[in-house]
């Protein structure tokens, strides 16, 4: 019984969508979900390997990311 209890508070817990997932379902260019794991990984070891922090170095890897694939798709469109 415990275990059916746990379940369905798992299936109605909201779910935080990162950029990344929206990304991957429009089909849009943008950093994947494997390159953020990577620079969140980073910023961890940077911070001191703290633990506790890792949505907020997700959210800033996401972010820088985005921001570099944002560039990019700007430089290729004007050379164009």
């Amino acid at each position: 019984m415990r275990s059916q209890d746990l379940k369905t508070n798992t299936q109605n817990t909201p779910r935080i969508i990162f950029l990344s997932e929206v990304a991957e379902e429009k089909g849009q260019n943008g950093p994947t979900s494997a390159e953020i794991r990577e620079r969140a990984f980073e910023i961890h070891l940077k911070r001191g390997g703290v633990h506790g922090c890792e949505l907020d170095d997700w959210l800033q890897a996401e972010r820088e990311l985005q921001e570099k694939y944002t560039k990019n798709n700007d430089g290729e469109t004007k050379k164009k």
